[in-house]
Parts: C-alpha cells; sequence; structure tokens
C-alpha cells in the first residue's frame, strides 16, 4: 500500500491550490481516504475526507466551502481543491486511508481512524 501526496507549494491568501494522492494497493472505492494537515505546534488534524462509496464527505469547519475533495477512481487518484486560501491553512498536507477496520460517519475526520499515510506536501499561503 502505498500513497503519494503531490501539489504543494506556495500561494497568496485568495488563491487557489489542488493536491494529489496517487494510490496504489488499493481501491479507491473500498475504503475512506482522507486530508489531514499539521501546522508548526499544532496536532494533526482531519482536512477533508470520503468514505469508500463516496456517499458521505467530511470537511472541517474551517475549510467548509473553500476545499472540495474528489476522486478520480480509474486513476487511483484523490484531489482536494483549495480555494480562497487564508494563511492559517499553512501547513503540511498528508493524504491517508483506513483499510483495516471500516469507519462510523461520525469519526470520518478522526486521524485514528486512518492506517495508512502518505508522505507529506508542504502549502504555504502568503499574507
Amino acid at each position: 500500500v502505498q500513497l503519494q501526496a503531490s501539489g504543494g507549494g506556495l500561494a497568496q491568501a485568495g488563491g487557489s491550490l489542488r493536491l494529489s494522492c496517487v494510490v496504489s494497493g488499493f481501491t479507491l472505492d473500498r475504503y475512506a481516504i482522507g486530508w489531514f494537515r499539521q501546522a508548526p505546534g499544532r496536532e494533526r488534524e482531519g482536512v477533508s475526507c470520503i468514505t469508500g462509496s463516496g456517499a458521505s464527505t467530511y470537511y472541517a469547519d474551517s475549510v467548509k466551502g473553500r476545499f472540495t475533495i474528489s476522486r478520480d477512481i480509474a486513476k487511483n487518484t484523490m484531489y482536494l481543491q483549495m480555494n480562497s486560501l487564508k494563511a492559517e491553512d499553512t501547513a503540511v498536507y498528508y493524504c491517508a486511508a483506513a483499510l483495516s477496520v471500516g469507519i462510523n460517519y461520525s469519526d470520518l475526520g478522526l486521524r485514528e481512524e486512518y492506517d495508512y499515510w502518505g508522505q507529506g506536501t508542504q502549502v504555504t499561503v502568503s499574507s
């Protein structure tokens, strides 16, 4: 199982970035997968996650209306479209998958539920 995140970089406040996470060893339509972020001195937090069926999604309150999670099953790729970026979005972003157990919808954004992680990609937003 591998997850490879990319697409981070430097953006101005109000700008946009799109993160990608290419996965291998499993299929996106069977397991929950999501994006997490960790800013310096802070705990890793859930940003946006989606169930294997795609029927349910989670968004942190701080990104609702600005970020959109999506998947391309055929390409084994998950995306995070980030619009209206703010300085407080600056963090290392990680993609993760929950392969070992099923996740209740109420736990979709909890990092403890995810057991496979990709390397991070840095997102820096200048104000």
